[in-house]
Protein backbone atom coordinates (compact mmCIF):
# COMPACT_ATOMS: atom_id res chain seq x y z
CA UNK A 1 0.00 0.00 0.00
CA UNK A 2 0.98 3.07 -1.08
CA UNK A 3 2.20 5.52 1.66
CA UNK A 4 -0.51 8.88 1.92
CA UNK A 5 1.48 11.51 3.45
CA UNK A 6 -0.49 13.79 5.66
CA UNK A 7 -3.69 11.94 6.59
CA UNK A 8 -6.46 14.76 8.16
CA UNK A 9 -8.90 13.68 11.05
CA UNK A 10 -12.59 12.63 10.05
CA UNK A 11 -13.57 16.20 11.28
CA UNK A 12 -10.88 18.00 8.73
CA UNK A 13 -12.42 16.44 6.01
CA UNK A 14 -13.30 19.29 3.60
CA UNK A 15 -16.95 19.68 2.72
CA UNK A 16 -18.45 16.70 3.77
CA UNK A 17 -20.46 17.43 6.39
CA UNK A 18 -23.13 14.77 6.06
CA UNK A 19 -21.12 11.65 5.54
CA UNK A 20 -18.39 12.34 8.01
CA UNK A 21 -21.39 13.18 10.66
CA UNK A 22 -22.61 9.92 9.99
CA UNK A 23 -19.58 8.12 10.04
CA UNK A 24 -18.55 9.65 13.50
CA UNK A 25 -22.05 8.58 15.14
CA UNK A 26 -21.32 4.91 13.83
CA UNK A 27 -17.54 5.44 15.51
CA UNK A 28 -19.05 6.28 18.84
CA UNK A 29 -22.14 4.14 18.65
CA UNK A 30 -20.03 0.99 17.79
CA UNK A 31 -22.01 0.44 15.19
CA UNK A 32 -19.70 -0.26 12.26
CA UNK A 33 -21.44 -2.16 9.16
CA UNK A 34 -18.98 -4.78 7.92
CA UNK A 35 -19.11 -2.78 4.34
CA UNK A 36 -19.65 0.90 3.49
CA UNK A 37 -19.92 2.44 0.14
CA UNK A 38 -18.26 5.85 -0.65
CA UNK A 39 -20.35 7.62 -3.53
CA UNK A 40 -19.11 10.96 -5.08
CA UNK A 41 -17.27 12.17 -8.07
CA UNK A 42 -13.78 11.95 -8.94
CA UNK A 43 -11.61 14.23 -5.93
CA UNK A 44 -14.26 15.03 -3.17
CA UNK A 45 -12.62 12.75 -0.81
CA UNK A 46 -13.50 9.65 -0.78
CA UNK A 47 -10.30 7.63 -0.41
CA UNK A 48 -9.05 10.15 2.15
CA UNK A 49 -11.76 9.84 4.15
CA UNK A 50 -11.40 6.12 4.23
CA UNK A 51 -8.10 6.35 5.16
CA UNK A 52 -8.86 8.93 7.79
CA UNK A 53 -11.57 6.41 9.24
CA UNK A 54 -9.17 3.29 9.38
CA UNK A 55 -6.88 5.65 11.56
CA UNK A 56 -9.75 6.81 13.83
CA UNK A 57 -10.68 3.17 14.49
CA UNK A 58 -7.14 2.02 15.04
CA UNK A 59 -6.12 5.06 17.07
CA UNK A 60 -3.91 3.58 20.11
CA UNK A 61 -4.62 7.21 21.89
CA UNK A 62 -8.73 7.15 22.16
CA UNK A 63 -8.25 5.79 25.14
CA UNK A 64 -6.11 8.76 27.08
CA UNK A 65 -8.76 11.35 25.26
CA UNK A 66 -11.85 9.67 26.65
CA UNK A 67 -10.47 8.79 29.68
CA UNK A 68 -8.43 12.29 30.01
CA UNK A 69 -8.27 12.79 34.01
CA UNK A 70 -9.79 9.71 35.13
CA UNK A 71 -9.29 6.24 35.92
CA UNK A 72 -9.38 2.95 33.71
CA UNK A 73 -10.87 -0.34 34.53
CA UNK A 74 -9.44 -3.50 33.35
CA UNK A 75 -11.91 -4.46 31.93
CA UNK A 76 -12.09 -1.18 30.02
CA UNK A 77 -8.31 -1.62 29.00
CA UNK A 78 -8.57 -5.51 27.61
CA UNK A 79 -11.80 -4.11 25.24
CA UNK A 80 -10.87 -4.50 21.27
CA UNK A 81 -14.24 -2.94 20.10
CA UNK A 82 -14.21 1.23 19.16
CA UNK A 83 -16.83 1.56 21.92
CA UNK A 84 -14.91 5.04 22.79
CA UNK A 85 -13.06 5.97 19.75
CA UNK A 86 -14.18 9.52 18.57
CA UNK A 87 -13.33 10.98 15.28
CA UNK A 88 -10.29 12.94 16.21
CA UNK A 89 -7.29 10.06 15.67
CA UNK A 90 -3.80 11.79 17.02
CA UNK A 91 -1.77 11.21 13.89
CA UNK A 92 1.26 10.52 16.00
CA UNK A 93 0.77 7.17 17.75
CA UNK A 94 2.31 3.68 16.06
CA UNK A 95 -0.77 2.68 14.48
CA UNK A 96 -1.60 6.17 12.95
CA UNK A 97 2.04 6.43 11.66
CA UNK A 98 1.73 3.48 9.58
CA UNK A 99 -1.20 4.00 8.02
CA UNK A 100 0.35 7.55 7.18
CA UNK A 101 3.24 5.70 5.57
CA UNK A 102 1.35 3.14 4.28
CA UNK A 103 2.99 0.27 6.03
CA UNK A 104 0.31 -1.07 7.87
CA UNK A 105 -0.28 -5.09 7.47
CA UNK A 106 -3.94 -4.57 7.88
CA UNK A 107 -5.03 -1.90 6.27
CA UNK A 108 -5.13 -2.94 2.46
CA UNK A 109 -5.60 -1.41 -0.44
CA UNK A 110 -6.63 -1.76 -3.73
CA UNK A 111 -6.92 0.12 -6.83
CA UNK A 112 -7.57 0.05 -9.87
CA UNK A 113 -4.66 -1.77 -12.39
CA UNK A 114 -4.56 -0.11 -15.60
CA UNK A 115 -8.38 0.54 -16.11
CA UNK A 116 -9.66 -2.69 -14.28
CA UNK A 117 -9.71 -4.13 -11.04
CA UNK A 118 -9.05 -7.83 -11.61
CA UNK A 119 -10.19 -10.91 -10.55
CA UNK A 120 -6.59 -11.83 -9.34
CA UNK A 121 -6.42 -8.34 -6.98
CA UNK A 122 -9.52 -9.50 -5.52
CA UNK A 123 -8.53 -13.03 -4.91
CA UNK A 124 -5.61 -11.92 -3.21
CA UNK A 125 -7.63 -9.72 -1.01
CA UNK A 126 -9.79 -12.31 -0.10
CA UNK A 127 -6.42 -14.61 0.95
CA UNK A 128 -5.74 -11.75 3.45
CA UNK A 129 -8.86 -11.58 4.92
CA UNK A 130 -9.44 -15.51 5.04
CA UNK A 131 -6.50 -14.64 7.62
CA UNK A 132 -7.10 -13.16 11.17
CA UNK A 133 -5.69 -9.52 11.56
CA UNK A 134 -1.93 -9.16 12.46
CA UNK A 135 -2.35 -6.12 15.19
CA UNK A 136 -5.36 -3.93 14.35
CA UNK A 137 -8.64 -3.43 16.69
CA UNK A 138 -10.11 -3.75 13.52
CA UNK A 139 -8.94 -4.17 9.56
CA UNK A 140 -9.29 -1.90 6.74
CA UNK A 141 -10.37 -2.87 2.98
CA UNK A 142 -10.39 0.04 0.97
CA UNK A 143 -11.37 -1.25 -2.71
CA UNK A 144 -10.72 2.60 -4.53
CA UNK A 145 -12.78 2.76 -7.40
CA UNK A 146 -15.13 -0.07 -7.03
CA UNK A 147 -16.45 0.38 -10.45
CA UNK A 148 -13.46 -0.38 -12.12
CA UNK A 149 -14.49 -4.08 -11.39
CA UNK A 150 -14.31 -6.22 -13.91
CA UNK A 151 -17.98 -8.51 -13.60
CA UNK A 152 -15.21 -11.65 -12.44
CA UNK A 153 -13.67 -9.14 -9.70
CA UNK A 154 -17.42 -8.27 -8.62
CA UNK A 155 -18.77 -11.92 -8.17
CA UNK A 156 -15.48 -13.10 -6.47
CA UNK A 157 -16.06 -9.60 -3.64
CA UNK A 158 -19.83 -10.64 -3.24
CA UNK A 159 -18.50 -13.76 -1.38
CA UNK A 160 -16.39 -11.53 1.62
CA UNK A 161 -19.71 -9.31 1.57
CA UNK A 162 -22.03 -12.29 1.88
CA UNK A 163 -19.83 -14.15 4.86
CA UNK A 164 -17.44 -10.68 6.29
CA UNK A 165 -14.56 -11.85 8.03
CA UNK A 166 -14.46 -10.72 11.97
CA UNK A 167 -13.01 -7.59 12.66
CA UNK A 168 -12.91 -6.38 9.20
CA UNK A 169 -14.43 -3.44 7.54
CA UNK A 170 -14.54 -3.45 3.69
CA UNK A 171 -15.21 0.49 2.57
CA UNK A 172 -15.69 0.77 -1.18
CA UNK A 173 -15.42 4.11 -3.34
CA UNK A 174 -17.11 4.77 -6.32
CA UNK A 175 -18.53 7.67 -8.83
CA UNK A 176 -22.06 6.26 -9.32
CA UNK A 177 -23.80 3.23 -7.60
CA UNK A 178 -24.96 1.98 -11.20
CA UNK A 179 -21.80 0.92 -12.38
CA UNK A 180 -21.96 -1.57 -9.31
CA UNK A 181 -23.69 -5.00 -9.06
CA UNK A 182 -26.75 -4.26 -7.71
CA UNK A 183 -25.97 -7.40 -5.02
CA UNK A 184 -22.65 -5.29 -4.15
CA UNK A 185 -24.53 -2.27 -3.20
CA UNK A 186 -27.36 -3.90 -1.55
CA UNK A 187 -24.90 -5.57 1.17
CA UNK A 188 -23.07 -1.84 1.70
CA UNK A 189 -24.17 1.09 3.69
CA UNK A 190 -24.01 4.10 1.60
CA UNK A 191 -22.58 7.59 1.66
CA UNK A 192 -23.11 10.33 -0.50
CA UNK A 193 -20.22 12.71 -1.08
CA UNK A 194 -20.78 16.06 -2.68
CA UNK A 195 -18.98 18.31 -4.77
CA UNK A 196 -16.92 20.97 -3.00
CA UNK A 197 -18.29 24.37 -3.71
CA UNK A 198 -16.29 26.68 -5.68
CA UNK A 199 -15.92 28.75 -2.87
CA UNK A 200 -14.30 26.70 -0.69
CA UNK A 201 -12.16 25.78 -3.35
CA UNK A 202 -11.26 29.30 -4.28
CA UNK A 203 -10.58 29.81 -0.33
CA UNK A 204 -8.02 26.72 -0.29
CA UNK A 205 -6.21 27.61 -3.52
CA UNK A 206 -5.75 31.01 -2.09
CA UNK A 207 -4.79 30.37 1.33
CA UNK A 208 -2.73 27.26 0.69
CA UNK A 209 -1.71 27.27 -2.81
CA UNK A 210 -1.15 31.67 -2.75
CA UNK A 211 -2.86 31.60 -6.25
CA UNK A 212 -3.76 34.62 -7.22
CA UNK A 213 -7.44 35.86 -6.70
CA UNK A 214 -8.75 35.84 -10.29
CA UNK A 215 -6.68 32.21 -11.27
CA UNK A 216 -8.12 31.18 -7.57
CA UNK A 217 -11.72 31.67 -9.44
CA UNK A 218 -11.40 30.63 -12.33
CA UNK A 219 -9.60 26.91 -11.55
CA UNK A 220 -11.98 26.13 -8.96
CA UNK A 221 -14.57 26.90 -11.35
CA UNK A 222 -12.85 24.89 -13.73
CA UNK A 223 -12.35 21.99 -10.86
CA UNK A 224 -16.00 20.98 -11.19
CA UNK A 225 -16.30 20.64 -7.36
CA UNK A 226 -13.10 18.40 -7.67
CA UNK A 227 -10.75 19.17 -4.99
CA UNK A 228 -7.73 17.23 -6.43
CA UNK A 229 -8.24 18.21 -10.16
CA UNK A 230 -8.68 22.40 -8.51
CA UNK A 231 -4.78 21.06 -7.33
CA UNK A 232 -3.79 19.16 -10.58
CA UNK A 233 -5.07 22.64 -12.50
CA UNK A 234 -3.05 24.89 -10.50
CA UNK A 235 0.14 22.75 -9.64
CA UNK A 236 3.39 24.65 -10.68
CA UNK A 237 5.17 21.35 -11.20
CA UNK A 238 2.90 19.90 -14.33
CA UNK A 239 4.40 23.66 -16.46
CA UNK A 240 0.98 23.86 -17.88
CA UNK A 241 -0.95 27.40 -17.94
CA UNK A 242 -4.77 26.12 -17.51
CA UNK A 243 -6.18 29.53 -17.79
CA UNK A 244 -4.58 30.15 -20.96
CA UNK A 245 -4.72 26.45 -22.49
CA UNK A 246 -8.69 26.91 -21.41
CA UNK A 247 -8.87 30.10 -23.66
CA UNK A 248 -6.85 28.30 -26.31
CA UNK A 249 -9.35 25.14 -25.94
CA UNK A 250 -12.35 27.54 -26.27
CA UNK A 251 -10.98 29.34 -29.27
CA UNK A 252 -9.80 26.19 -31.14
CA UNK A 253 -13.88 25.20 -30.66
CA UNK A 254 -15.49 28.05 -31.21
CA UNK A 255 -13.47 28.02 -34.88
CA UNK A 256 -14.37 24.24 -35.53
CA UNK A 257 -16.91 25.02 -38.47
CA UNK A 258 -14.82 27.19 -40.43
CA UNK A 259 -12.01 24.85 -40.54
CA UNK A 260 -10.87 22.79 -43.56
CA UNK A 261 -10.85 18.48 -42.44
CA UNK A 262 -7.14 19.01 -42.49
CA UNK A 263 -6.82 21.56 -39.82
CA UNK A 264 -9.19 19.55 -38.08
CA UNK A 265 -7.25 16.36 -38.43
CA UNK A 266 -4.21 18.29 -37.07
CA UNK A 267 -6.38 19.46 -34.00
CA UNK A 268 -7.23 15.80 -33.16
CA UNK A 269 -3.54 14.88 -32.99
CA UNK A 270 -1.83 17.99 -31.16
CA UNK A 271 -4.75 16.69 -28.52
CA UNK A 272 -3.76 13.11 -28.59
CA UNK A 273 0.09 13.99 -28.21
CA UNK A 274 -0.64 15.82 -25.01
CA UNK A 275 -2.13 12.12 -23.32
CA UNK A 276 -1.48 13.70 -19.70
CA UNK A 277 -3.60 16.92 -20.49
CA UNK A 278 -6.58 15.15 -22.51
CA UNK A 279 -8.94 14.39 -19.74
CA UNK A 280 -8.86 17.82 -18.45
CA UNK A 281 -8.85 19.35 -21.93
CA UNK A 282 -12.00 17.57 -22.62
CA UNK A 283 -13.89 18.11 -19.53
CA UNK A 284 -13.06 22.54 -20.71
CA UNK A 285 -14.68 21.64 -23.84
CA UNK A 286 -17.30 19.82 -22.08
CA UNK A 287 -18.12 22.41 -20.01
CA UNK A 288 -18.12 25.32 -22.36
CA UNK A 289 -20.92 23.34 -24.26
CA UNK A 290 -22.53 23.10 -20.90
CA UNK A 291 -22.54 27.11 -20.39
CA UNK A 292 -23.76 27.93 -23.83
CA UNK A 293 -26.48 25.84 -22.93
CA UNK A 294 -27.36 26.98 -19.45
CA UNK A 295 -26.70 30.63 -20.63
CA UNK A 296 -29.84 30.24 -22.75
CA UNK A 297 -31.97 30.19 -18.84
CA UNK A 298 -29.47 30.93 -16.13
CA UNK A 299 -26.76 32.92 -17.48
CA UNK A 300 -25.73 33.19 -13.04
CA UNK A 301 -24.97 29.45 -13.32
CA UNK A 302 -22.05 29.04 -15.98
CA UNK A 303 -19.02 27.96 -14.73
CA UNK A 304 -16.62 29.77 -17.21
CA UNK A 305 -18.19 32.96 -15.75
CA UNK A 306 -15.82 35.53 -17.22
CA UNK A 307 -15.85 34.78 -20.67
CA UNK A 308 -20.15 35.47 -20.38
CA UNK A 309 -19.62 38.33 -23.36
CA UNK A 310 -18.21 36.40 -25.60
CA UNK A 311 -20.73 33.13 -24.30
CA UNK A 312 -23.99 34.99 -24.64
CA UNK A 313 -23.56 35.61 -28.95
CA UNK A 314 -21.67 31.82 -29.10
CA UNK A 315 -25.15 30.63 -27.02
CA UNK A 316 -27.74 32.19 -29.53
CA UNK A 317 -26.45 31.65 -32.79
CA UNK A 318 -26.80 26.91 -31.30
CA UNK A 319 -29.42 25.40 -30.39
CA UNK A 320 -30.06 23.15 -27.59
CA UNK A 321 -30.21 20.37 -29.66
CA UNK A 322 -27.26 20.90 -30.92
CA UNK A 323 -25.26 21.66 -27.97
CA UNK A 324 -26.79 18.74 -26.46
CA UNK A 325 -25.88 16.44 -29.08
CA UNK A 326 -22.14 17.75 -28.92
CA UNK A 327 -22.23 17.28 -25.29
CA UNK A 328 -23.05 13.49 -25.92
CA UNK A 329 -19.94 13.31 -28.89
CA UNK A 330 -17.91 14.26 -26.06
CA UNK A 331 -18.91 11.80 -23.55
CA UNK A 332 -18.86 9.37 -25.90
CA UNK A 333 -15.47 9.65 -26.87
CA UNK A 334 -14.49 9.46 -23.04
CA UNK A 335 -15.91 6.44 -22.79
CA UNK A 336 -13.89 5.15 -25.94
CA UNK A 337 -10.85 6.59 -24.28
CA UNK A 338 -11.42 4.98 -21.07
CA UNK A 339 -11.65 1.40 -22.84
CA UNK A 340 -8.84 1.52 -24.47
CA UNK A 341 -10.40 2.55 -28.04
CA UNK A 342 -7.88 4.07 -30.47
CA UNK A 343 -6.84 7.58 -29.13
CA UNK A 344 -5.82 9.43 -32.06
CA UNK A 345 -8.74 7.74 -34.50
CA UNK A 346 -11.51 8.40 -31.32
CA UNK A 347 -10.19 12.19 -31.25
CA UNK A 348 -10.85 12.28 -35.10
CA UNK A 349 -14.47 11.12 -34.79
CA UNK A 350 -15.15 13.34 -32.23
CA UNK A 351 -13.51 16.81 -33.76
CA UNK A 352 -14.76 16.14 -37.13
CA UNK A 353 -18.56 15.41 -35.76
CA UNK A 354 -18.34 18.81 -33.36
CA UNK A 355 -17.16 20.46 -36.33
CA UNK A 356 -20.23 19.37 -38.07
CA UNK A 357 -23.24 19.72 -35.36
Amino acid sequence: MPGFGSIPDLESILGQKQPIRLLTTLLRNDTIPHALLFVGSEGVGKKTTAMAFAMACNCMAYEDRHFAGGKKTQATADRTTVEHITATSCGCCKSCRKIQSGNHPDIILVEPSGNIIKISQIRDLCHILAMKPFEAKLRLAIISDAQAMNPSASNALLKVLEEPPERTILILTTIQTYDLFPTIVSRCQSFRFSPISGKTLETLLLEKQRANPEDARIIAAMANGSLSKALSLINPMIRVNWINRRIWLVDEVESLASKPVGSLLALAADLAKKKELLGDSLEVIKSWFRDLVICKYYPEKIINKDLIDRMRPASRKMTVTSLLEKIDYIRLAQKDIQNNGNLRLTLEVLILRLARV
